[in-house]
């Protein structure tokens, strides 16, 4: 059995599949980097030991292996990657003002 928690009734929920600015707020789902390298869990330490963890920033959005900006650099969200040989790499995700309105997922919940 599944359980899902949702908002309450009339609530909207917007998933940006973009990034504003240097996408310090993306909660995207991306995954791979800019070089289709997959990223690296947030709270492994494997193969690289990572120094943002959800427990040392627990409002940046470190989940899963989704990649993040949580130092707020300027090229934007990044991840630590799968290859012990890159520590981490940009991910390309694309600006919203670039896109059509269909970019952004709304769910309203009845």
């Amino acid at each position: 059995m599944e359980l899902w928690l949702l908002p309450p009734p009339g609530k909207k929920i917007t998933t940006l599949k973009c990034k504003e600015g240097k996408g310090v707020n993306y909660r995207g789902t991306e995954a791979k980097t800019q070089k289709g390298v997959p990223c690296q869990n947030w709270v492994d330490n494997a193969p690289h030991k990572p120094n943002y963890t959800p427990e040392k920033y627990p409002n940046a959005g470190l989940e899963e292996n989704y990649c993040r900006n949580p130092d707020n650099d300027g090229k934007g969200p990044w991840c630590y990657t799968t290859d012990p040989a890159t520590r981490f790499d940009y991910c390309n995700i694309p600006e919203c003002e670039a896109l059509c309105s269909d970019q952004a997922v709304e769910l309203y919940v009845r």
